[in-house]
């Protein structure tokens, strides 16, 4: 318990620093996801009204969606080219504060980010795709936005790992292979016949609250999130900062 009120004061302490960065910060958050929610929007709705099978709708889902647990601030931005993260663990280590608040803060600020960018992100997809609409009740969206967040979270906890463990350099690369696998997923769902896309609302359509696509990519967001935290933390005490 103490742990998350560590992470919780360090959390509003950051929202109560540098309000023109936060601005920033906030402002830069809603025009991506303003673009990718208006190029989701679009691709969606085309799917729904030809009802044809389509590999890139797939792809953008399972490479888009995870960076909902993101806010696009300048640390995020220069990750890979200034080192941000290590830098940033290297000044936490030398404060009188435990890496299990460091990593809950991280967890934190992911499920803010995902309740916030993820209204803005299915809210855009909902507008703009109004065949899709037409097919499914707002209470079936509702439920296949949370599969695809439970989807989120569950990458998320590889990317706080890599984040927590890997040089800026490294961690960009590793972001790279991660979307080369999306694409070999999504193409090797599209070559057996499958769309990731059409199941997971036929899922929310027939199953409602009670879709076990849903709760199925909750539960595995929230594991995932766990056991790499734990992974993170024995592996960051060896971890050379310098």
């Amino acid at each position: 318990m103490q742990t998350w009120k560590d992470s919780w004061f360090m959390l509003r302490g950051d929202l109560r620093g540098d309000k023109i960065r936060l601005m920033f910060t906030a402002l830069f958050t809603i025009v991506a996801m303003t673009y990718l929610g208006g190029l989701m929007g679009l691709l969606i709705n085309d799917s729904a009204e030809t009802h044809q099978r389509s590999v890139l709708p797939d792809y953008l889902l399972l490479a888009m969606i995870p960076s909902l647990g993101y806010a696009y601030s300048r640390r995020a931005i220069k990750s890979w080219s200034e080192d941000s993260y290590t830098k940033m663990l290297a000044y936490l280590r030398s404060l009188p504060i435990p890496l299990n608040a460091v990593l809950c803060k991280r967890k934190l600020q992911s499920v803010m980010c995902f309740a916030l960018n993820g209204v803005l992100f299915f809210g855009l997809v909902y507008a703009l795709a109004g065949h899709l609409r037409a097919s499914i009740s707002p209470l079936g969206y509702v439920v296949f936005s949370f599969t695809w967040i439970g989807y989120g979270l569950a990458v998320t906890g590889l990317f706080i790992f890599i984040e927590f463990l890997y040089s800026g350099k490294a961690y960009f690369w590793l972001l790279l292979l991660i979307m080369l696998v999306s694409f070999g997923v999504a193409m090797l769902v599209e070559f057996t016949g499958g769309n990731l896309l059409f199941y997971s609302l036929a899922c929310s359509k027939e199953w409602g609250l009670l879709s076990p696509l849903m709760w199925g990519t909750l539960l595995a967001g929230t594991v995932s999130v766990q056991l790499f935290s734990r992974w993170t933390i024995h592996r960051l005490k060896s971890r050379d900062l310098v």
